[in-house]
């Protein structure tokens, strides 16, 4: 099947699952298809899923990522021993783990098309994610505490596995209580990382979008606790802070001596 054939079955198939839209017509040109079929991953709720899906999809997505271009870290320069700063796409980057910042249902971003992280990680692995994470909540019983992680394999994306954290929501003035959350995030990624053989993990820069966390005093913190975990527990886990946007890229050369 061409690139076109999958895009437009999986289209198909997840139109079926959802009687409301099973007359919606299936725009002509490419970029619309991308979006629509998005939107479907995105909405798609906790079901199961047939093995011919997932071998349409899988193939689609591990097609679309090689299209965008796979970076490797073995490709990047350290800028401290064992810590790497990267401006891009975190679901294009092979290295062990990525980190997603998630929400407290721990189940993706169901608006479609969505520009958060957690939207673009859940889209790129596949609907197996979202199925593996409903498993673990269901099997948790309650909503994911901020500050804590859980693991899952990556799927489609370059990486081996995802870790996923909730990060404080900030309102109003920026409190201790929120500044000790986020640097729990952090540490819970990196022990859960270590529980698992992790020897290299990708950070996003956790709670500075949706959740309003000051990027500057994020990014302190996010540098601060790696730099204590390695030092304390002498890990040699390998660390890369990933920036989407150009603020934060200018922020984080400037905390780490980058420039």
């Amino acid at each position: 099947m061409t690139q076109k054939e999958r895009r437009l079955y999986l289209i198909g198939k997840l139109l079926e699952e959802q009687p409301k839209y099973r007359g919606m017509e299936i725009p002509e040109d490419e970029a619309n298809q991308k979006r629509l079929l998005r939107s479907l991953f995105n909405i798609r709720t906790l079901q199961p899923v047939s093995p011919d899906f997932l071998k349409v999809q899988d193939a689609y997505l591990q097609e679309e990522t090689r299209r965008k271009g796979i970076t490797q870290l073995a490709d990047l320069q350290p800028v401290q021993e064992g810590i790497y700063l990267w401006q891009g796409d975190i679901t294009t980057l092979r290295c062990d783990a990525i980190v997603n910042a998630a929400n407290s249902q721990m189940l993706g971003c169901f608006a479609p098309c969505h520009g958060c992280i957690d939207n673009a990680i859940h889209t790129y692995a596949g609907v197996q994610l979202r199925l593996a994470c409903g498993k673990l909540m269901q099997r948790q019983g309650h909503e994911e505490e901020t500050g804590k992680a859980k693991i899952t394999p990556g799927f489609n994306l370059p990486c081996r596995y995802v870790l996923h954290t909730v990060g404080p929501i900030v309102s109003g003035r920026l409190t201790q209580r929120d500044q000790q959350l986020l640097a729990s995030c952090y540490r819970s990624c990196l022990e859960l990382a270590e529980q698992n053989n992790v020897n290299s993990i990708a950070f996003c820069c956790i709670s500075t979008g949706e959740f309003h966390f000051p990027h500057e005093k994020a990014a302190e913190i996010a540098i601060q606790t790696v730099k204590e975990y390695r030092e304390h527990t002498h890990s040699k886990m390998e660390v890369i802070f990933n920036v989407f946007k150009e603020t934060d890229l200018n922020i984080y050369r400037q905390l780490l001596g980058a420039d």
